[in-house]
């Protein structure tokens, strides 16, 4: 199920709470033969497990989220070193189109010279060979930005899995942890609750993971910023040899002008 730009993932949870709170708390019949006070008790027990099942249900959409702006970080920097590819390329044009006005300078020189063309006739011409061309060196992307890359493909697998069907995660029992043995329920101070604990654990996981994610997304920044401060500086090269090779196109133009 696909989310408009601007839904809030988080308003079901608040809707629920409202409906929650109109519908006067929880219509057990096992209420009926119990005292004010075990009502009460029973009452909050449930309230603590909505509240926790609530937050790890936040909590996966949350991952869903950070996984979603990942995979758009990841297709962003694959654009960005696209570009970088082009600029190389373009440099090299630009290089080529230098030597070819070299090779037109020294002609035009020759012409320019009379004892040098009445050289050049009496003169055998020497078999000239054009040295082979070089083969262009693949675009080599910043490294902080290729390892970024790489970490964050590692994990397109759980964007996968978390998209687009975020609501239709499966937090009944909050998963397999809930079968959790209660020899184990103090450990880790985690409550002795069965489901509270495999909550709490849930929560933990998603909120590491979460972690770990905001990390990845960190490293793209810094990448997709170490690569673009790369292009600019490549950018103001072109920039500069396309100034260069404008004069010497407006200079070789003039002096074929001249030689009329």
């Amino acid at each position: 199920m696909a989310y408009p730009r601007t839904h809030n993932p988080f308003a079901d949870e608040e809707e629920e709470e409202e409906q929650h709170r109109s519908s006067g708390g929880f219509d057990d019949p096992q209420e009926r033969g119990m005292s004010e006070a075990e009502r009460k008790q029973r009452f909050l027990q449930q309230e603590v497990m909505r509240t926790a099942k609530s937050a790890v249900v936040s909590s996966q959409r949350s991952l869903g989220l950070i996984y979603e702006s990942e995979k758009i970080g990841t297709e962003t920097a694959e654009e960005v070193i696209r570009q970088g590819e082009a600029l190389k390329r373009t440099e090299r044009m630009v290089d080529n189109m230098g030597k070819d006005l070299e090779t037109s300078q020294k002609h035009i020189n020759s012409i320019k010279s009379v004892w040098g063309g009445l050289v050049n006739y009496f003169k055998a011409k020497p078999e000239t060979t054009k040295p082979p061309p070089e083969e262009p060196v693949a675009y080599q992307a910043s490294s902080k930005l290729q390892n970024a890359m790489s970490h964050s493909k590692e994990h397109e697998d759980k964007y996968q899995a978390s998209h687009p069907n975020l609501r239709k995660l499966d937090t009944e029992g909050f998963g397999a942890s809930a079968s959790v043995d209660d020899s184990s329920s103090n450990q880790n101070g985690y409550p002795a609750n069965r489901q509270l604990r495999a909550a709490h654990q849930t929560l933990d996981n998603n909120l590491d993971e979460m972690s770990l994610g905001l990390g990845r997304l960190k490293n793209l920044g810094l990448g997709l910023q170490s690569e673009i401060e790369n292009q600019d500086t490549s950018l103001d090269n072109l920039l500069g040899k396309v100034d260069k090779m404008d004069l010497k196109i407006n200079k070789t133009n003039q002096q074929i002008k001249n030689l009329k």
